[in-house]
């Protein structure tokens, strides 16, 4: 299957995903989906027999500030079975920034959400573990959002030792 039988097949499943606008697309097949069936649209592409899409390669964001919405978050899903890949875009406003986890449905979505609400500032609702993974627990603001100010002084934090003290409080039990 190419990408225009892809897109014709994923948009007939789904009616809430719209092909992205093809000089946005480079040569990949690229849905757009509003966050309200963000969910529904995932299981589906993941389930449905003519999809199947079993991988999520990965999960990030754009920041557009000056757009409205100002970000998107964007999954990359492959098919192992059939071979091929879709890229799902999410738009999400900036004074809203919830999406749906798809940890859930995805194991690997769990690390690469992390990193987005780390980087981005975008949460994802009924995440199991939603903390930072990148910056240390005390960063202030999120460093890959386009108006975070590079020249910013953190807080100081003392030095540790992460045997005695690991980052974690649930490490520190086990």
């Amino acid at each position: 299957m190419n990408d225009t039988d892809l897109l014709e097949r994923v948009t007939s499943l789904l009616p809430a995903a719209r092909p992205a606008p093809p000089e946005r697309v480079r040569g990949q097949a690229v849905v757009i989906v509003e966050r309200e069936h963000l969910s529904e649209v995932l299981r589906t592409l993941r389930d449905h027999p003519d999809t199947r899409f079993d991988m999520l390669s990965d999960v990030t964001a754009v920041d557009y500030l000056g757009r409205t919405p100002r970000f998107e978050v964007v999954y990359q899903l492959f098919s192992l079975a059939r071979n091929h890949r879709l890229r799902v875009k999410v738009p999400v406003p900036e004074d809203d920034a919830v999406v749906p986890s798809a940890a859930g449905l995805w194991k690997s979505a769990v690390w690469a959400e992390r990193e987005v609400w780390d980087m981005f500032g975008i949460r994802f609702a009924d995440h199991p573990d939603l903390r930072r993974i990148l910056m240390y627990e005390q960063f202030v603001g999120h460093p890959l959002r386009r108006d975070y100010a590079v020249n910013r002084r953190q807080p100081l934090v003392p030095e540790r030792d992460p045997i005695a003290r690991p980052w974690h409080p649930r490490a520190a039990k086990a």
